[in-house]
Formats: structure tokens, C-alpha cells, sequence
């Protein structure tokens, strides 16, 4: 059977970002892009009518920022996955969408080939970061470590041996499936230690998980 396509909406106020995005992804058969809005109202409104898979999103933006319109979306539709797309890359910026559970971040700038990495690596389950991106927000957990109220020293230790095997492939972006093959055990047992895993440490999100990962050394982006 022929898997769909992935659907997209993209979210940039400049419309030579948005044409220039949407001609190289109708170029992909794996995905299609199902609409285009210049501000993060919109993207808040065509996120509820066209149900997309993966937002790719700007963050400066008029009427409603990025940011909050991640947080907005995530809050009614966590199922959808961002990707942000911006130029600004400060580590208080890039931790906050972080902590707003995106999945992916690529630099403006970057080649195009980047943002359609990004774009797999998110539709397969896993995350992705341009290498500066993930720089910054490494070097914020560290400087902010100590003070996080919601870090636990001994975290992982509620999960059996296996369960930490799959929560580190999981954390870094492996799909189930792979994980299945990387394990020798099928993908069905995969999501019945994903789903143990997400309980344990409650969780809701792979994202979230990554974030675990990250904040205790388990992993790099």
C-alpha cells in the first residue's frame, strides 16, 4: 500500500520564503503542502481546518509571533509537529520553543536539502536541529542545569534495562520500526515499552523525551 504523503503548512510572513519553500517540497513526493499563512493567527486557524501533519514556522511574525502560536497549537493539537524556521538562534529563544515541544528547528540560511531532512526525520517520529541550534540549547540546559526545578537525579532508573534501551533510540529520533529491527524484537513490543516508558516518566511526547535525554547528558542534537 502506497503511504500518503505528509501534509504541510507553512508559516512565514515573507512570501519569497513561503514560494521558495513550496516549490522545493512539491518537488518531495513525501510530502504535500496543503496550505501557506502569513501570520501565527492563521496558522492557529488553517492548523484546525486542514489538520496538517508538520507546520514549518517562522517565528518573527505580525499579529502572533512563532512562539506563541507553537505554544496555542501544541496546547489543542499536540499531534501536529513544528518545525521552526527562523534566523534568530539566541539559547533563550531556541529553549523556550523547545519547552513549547517542537520538533525540529533548520537555520535560515541553510541549504534546502536541510529542511527536507528535517522534514523526515520529523514524519518518521524523530527530531531534528541545525548543528547550531542544537549548539545553543546544549549549551543553555548546562548553564541552566543546576536550577531546574524539575530535573531528577536518578530519572532513568525507573526503567528496566530494555525500557532505557528504547527511551535512548526513541530520544534520538529513531523510528519504531528501526528500533524493532535494532532490538530483534517486533514494533508492537516497541510502542508497548514506548507507552511504559512515557508513563514512567510522564511523558506525552517523544519531544519531551528527547528533552530528558538531552538534560541528562543521555544523548546530543
Amino acid at each position: 500500500m502506497t503511504k500518503k504523503p505528509q501534509k504541510i503548512l507553512i508559516v512565514d510572513d515573507h512570501p519569497v520564503v513561503l514560494e521558495g519553500l513550496k516549490n522545493a517540497l512539491q518537488k518531495e513526493p513525501d510530502f504535500e503542502v496543503v496550505g501557506t499563512a502569513h501570520d501565527g493567527l492563521k496558522a492557529i486557524e488553517m492548523v484546525d481546518s486542514l489538520r496538517p501533519d508538520i507546520v514549518i514556522m517562522d517565528n518573527s511574525m505580525p499579529h502572533l509571533e512563532g512562539l506563541e502560536a507553537t505554544e496555542q497549537i501544541k496546547n489543542k493539537f499536540n499531534e501536529t509537529r513544528i518545525v521552526m524556521y527562523s534566523m534568530f538562534s539566541d539559547k533563550e529563544l531556541v529553549y523556550a520553543l523547545f519547552q513549547a515541544g517542537i520538533s525540529g528547528f533548520v537555520l535560515k540560511g541553510r541549504p534546502m536539502s536541510e529542511m527536507i531532512l528535517a522534514l523526515k526525520s520529523v514524519a518518521a517520529g524523530g527530531t531534528f536541529y541545525s548543528e547550531a541550534i542544537g549548539m545553543n540549547l546544549r549549551q543553555y540546559l548546562s548553564e541552566n542545569r543546576s536550577g531546574d526545578p524539575d530535573r531528577e537525579e536518578h530519572i532513568i532508573e525507573r526503567l528496566s534495562s530494555r525500557e532505557r534501551e528504547v527511551f535512548l533510540l526513541l530520544a534520538d529520533g529513531v523510528p519504531v520500526k528501526k528500533i524493532a529491527q535494532r532490538l530483534f524484537i517486533s514494533p508492537k513490543t516497541v510502542d508497548t515499552h514506548k507507552y511504559n516508558i512515557m508513563d514512567k516518566l510522564n511523558v506525552a511526547t517523544v519531544a519531551q523525551l528527547t528533552k530528558i535525554a538531552v538534560r541528562e547528558k543521555l544523548i546530543k542534537l
